[in-house]
Parts: C-alpha cells; sequence; structure tokens
C-alpha cells in the first residue's frame, strides 16, 4: 500500500501554499484549457484526505502539488503550466469511483495520480481506462491491479491506463518473509489481517515464503478494521507460542493491535508491510511499539542522494504534513505524468493533440526518468521496475531503516 516518516515536517502552511483547484475547461476534445496564450493540465490526486489513513494521504497531496510546482518553476513543458485537483476518497471504493468519474469529466486533467489503497483502486481502474486517463499510484501493491486475479499462474495486464511505481506484494511479503526466518530468526509466527484487499493479499505472500523457508504459522486471525479492541486475539497471540506476529493492515488498526498484544504479555514483535510504517502507528502503540518492524516500499528517502532536492523543496514549500510513507513515490509518479505530457506536446508542434489522454497514456509505457526514489520506469505490465524494498524497526521512538535490497525468489 502505501513511508517517510521520519522528517517531521511542522513549519506552517505559508499562504497559498496549496492552492488546489481544478482547470475550468470543459472542453468537448481531450486538451488542457487555454489560460492566456498557455495550455493549463490538471493533474488529478485521489487519496485519503480526511479520517485515519489522511496522513499518507495528505503526503501524497502535498508532494504531487510541489512536483507540479517545480515543473511550472522549471517551465518544463514549453506552453504548460500545471495544477492539481485532489479529492478525497476516504479509503473507501465508492468514493474512489466517484472521484475517477468526477476526473474523468474534467476534460483538462490529463493524468491521475492514486489512489492509496488497492481496493479503491479496483473500483477506479475501469472507469480511467474507458476514458484513456492514465492513472499512476504511488502505493498500491497489490499484485492483481496489474497482473490479473490469476497472476499468481498466468499474469495478464488488465488495463493499459494503470501504471504504478511502488513495487508489489508478491515481493513485499516474500521479502518480509526470508527478513524474519533468515535475519531475526523468528521462526513461528502468528498472521492477523484485516480482510481488505491489501492486508489480506500481503499477510497471503507473507504465509507462503514463510512455511516455504520452514517457518510455522502458530494461528491465525481476522480482524474488523472498524474495532480498537484486539484484546481476544492478543490473548490468542500470547498463548500461541509464537515469537513474531505478522499483520495485513494498515497502521490505524495496527498501532492499537501491537499495544494490547504487549499488553497481553506477548513481549513480541508486531510486523507489517507499508500500511503501518507511519509516525502514526508509533503514536497509536505506544512506548511498547520499540522493537516492531515494517517493509516499505523502495530505499528509504532521506538517505538517496536523489532525494535530498525533494526533501529540501518540501520543507521550503511549508507544508505542514510530513510527506510520510509515499512521498517520494507521489512526486515521481506526478513527473512521470508530466514527463509523458511533455513527450506528446514535443511530438505535436509544441501543442496537446486533441487525443491528448490517449497519447499521454501510450507515451507513459516508454517513460524513464531518474527520479527522487530512483530510476524511474514501467514493465510490461505498468509495474514499476524499481523492486529494492526496505526493512524498518521502531527506535527512540521512530523508524529506523534495518536492511534494504530485493527479494530473491
Amino acid at each position: 500500500m502505501r513511508q517517510r516518516s521520519l522528517i517531521a515536517i511542522t513549519a506552517a502552511l505559508s499562504a497559498g501554499a496549496l492552492t488546489l483547484t481544478a482547470c475550468g475547461s470543459r472542453d468537448s476534445d481531450d486538451k488542457g484549457s487555454d489560460s492566456g496564450g498557455g495550455t493549463t493540465v490538471t493533474i488529478g490526486v485521489d487519496a485519503p484526505l480526511t479520517g485515519d489513513l489522511s496522513a499518507l494521504g495528505l503526503g501524497i497531496k502535498n508532494s504531487v502539488d510541489l512536483a507540479a510546482k517545480t515543473a511550472n518553476k522549471k517551465k518544463y513543458v514549453d506552453g504548460v503550466t500545471f495544477k492539481i485537483e485532489a479529492l478525497d476518497d476516504q479509503a473507501q471504493p465508492s468514493s474512489g469511483q466517484q472521484n475517477a468519474t468526477k476526473l474523468v469529466a474534467d476534460k483538462s486533467v490529463l493524468g491521475v495520480v492514486g489512489p492509496l489503497n488497492s481496493s479503491v483502486a479496483e473500483s477506479m481502474q475501469k472507469v480511467f481506462d474507458d476514458a484513456k486517463l492514465v492513472e499512476v499510484s504511488p502505493a498500491n501493491t497489490n499484485p492483481a491491479l496489474t497482473q490479473g486475479t490469476d497472476w499468481q499462474n498466468s499474469k495478464k495486464r488488465v488495463y493499459n491506463s494503470y501504471f504504478r511505481t511502488a513495487t508489489t506484494d508478491a515481493i513485499q511479503g516474500p521479502f518480509a518473509a526470508q527478513y524474519l526466518f533468515n535475519d531475526a530468526k523468528k521462526k513461528k509466527v502468528f498472521v492477523i489481517d484485516d480482510k481488505k484487499t491489501y492486508g489480506a493479499g500481503l499477510a497471503a505472500t507473507f504465509t507462503k515464503e514463510f512455511q516455504k523457508l520452514g517457518g510455522a504459522v502458530a494461528g491465525t486471525e481476522h480482524i474488523n478494521p472498524d474495532s480498537k479492541d484486539f484484546s481476544a486475539i492478543a490473548t490468542k497471540v500470547k498463548n500461541s507460542g509464537a515469537d513474531v506476529v505478522y499483520y495485513g493492515g494498515e497502521y490505524p488498526q495496527a498501532g492499537p493491535l501491537s499495544k494490547q498484544i504487549k499488553a497481553a504479555g506477548a513481549k513480541i514483535p508486531v510486523v507489517g508491510g507499508d500500511g503501518i510504517y507511519s509516525a502514526d502507528f508509533i503514536k497509536l502503540a505506544g512506548a511498547s511499539a520499540a522493537g516492531d518492524l515494517a517493509t516499505s516500499v523502495g530505499a528509504p528517502v532521506e538517505e538517496l542522494p536523489s532525494a535530498k532536492e525533494f526533501v529540501a523543496n518540501y520543507k521550503a514549500e511549508g507544508y505542514k504534513e510530513a510527506f510520510e510513507a509515499y512521498g517520494g513515490y507521489s512526486y515521481d509518479s506526478a513527473w512521470a505524468i508530466i514527463e509523458a505530457v511533455k513527450k506528446v506536446v514535443d511530438d505535436n508542434d509544441g501543442k496537446l493533440p486533441d487525443d491528448a489522454r490517449a497519447k499521454v497514456t501510450a507515451a507513459m509505457q516508454n517513460v524513464s526518468f531518474d527520479g527522487v526514489t530512483g530510476k524511474v520506469s514501467f514493465d510490461e505490465f505498468g509495474d514499476a521496475t524499481n523492486k529494492q524494498l526496505t526493512v524498518y524497526a521502531v527506535e527512540n521512538g521512530a523508524w529506523k531503516s534495518v536492511k534494504s535490497g530485493t527479494y530473491t525468489g
């Protein structure tokens, strides 16, 4: 799903820093709106901007906004000004689908960054694909979104308009299993998931690899994502004799779950994927979170030379929220759209063609550039070619990277 919560950006939001308005054009073709001799292109954003997952969603929105502003300052696409329109899906598939329909109706929108949740993406893909509107997610990790529901046996691309800069759970789950079994020497796991597309899928790929390595599953449970009382499950974990818990889900539930497992007497680490890699997990789990682990896509943004400018510019822009887990990937997703628009404009004598959406979608397949998160390009399924992952541990009240690498299957 979804990391860079290591830097807490607390500067007050500067006046006008987030003027997130849609371009007003509703032309009958796919061109951006014409504004004073130039063309305005809107990059849509769909993410949870309110609710439990808003920390991640706001980091996505701000990072896309920064990419648009950077392109404008550099005059990166001659004659084109970029704006963003950010819509709140509240992590709900029905809201995501409504947002997709709204973005499609705005003809100035030539690309969309988002969503955060794989379950929301499932509701949006066809809407965008029917309109030939490209979508680039910085956070979706469910393999079926790009490789079809039978991806474990026969990979087949379903939607040509869907791309992502995050690697998938087909890699993330096994990567975590290898670290826990080989590096952390954990042999007996209790597996819990939230029954959602992301969480259940991640837990399944983790479990398969952990057992393949020789690890044992001490027990399994499913939680209600709306619940905050996990005392019964915590007791089961304690009685199981497990030396580690793997949780497939997101931080609003993972934090309280970790706290209650420790309170029940099971002093063992809780481990999850990128969905728990947020400063808010540590706030919710409290002091007992020390030693808990999370995997996340890519290398730590703060440690990448390529990300220094992004981190500095984000801070200078004065966003009041941290860029969080997907900031760098959101910036790169937006920049991929900007690169595709530039290619289409350059190929059409400096103007957007009437079928700009279809042309931008086609151009995305061959986009390749050095981004915040490293090399950005896409394979034949629309998946990121960057397969790196990182394990983080809670130390002294913050996430610290402990190992980066790639899954060796």
